[in-house]
């Protein structure tokens, strides 16, 4: 899955403050994603976050 820094991914789960939308700030083995609502940041495994990823939007496509 091509998952770039910046790129905001829709999520199969809300987080918490109800937003299912994040945006990426650091790819590796695990993923660092901030809240877009709430700017609560969470690091999750990759394998998890490709799973649960619905929708990729760009940078370039807003």
């Amino acid at each position: 899955m091509d998952v770039q820094v910046g790129d905001i991914v829709v999520m199969k789960k809300n987080h918490p403050c109800g937003n299912n939308r994040f945006i990426i700030e650091r790819v590796g083995m695990d993923f660092k994603i901030r809240c877009e609502k709430c700017s609560r940041e969470v690091m999750i495994p990759r394998s998890k976050a490709e799973k649960n990823i619905k929708k990729i939007i760009r940078d370039d496509e807003l």
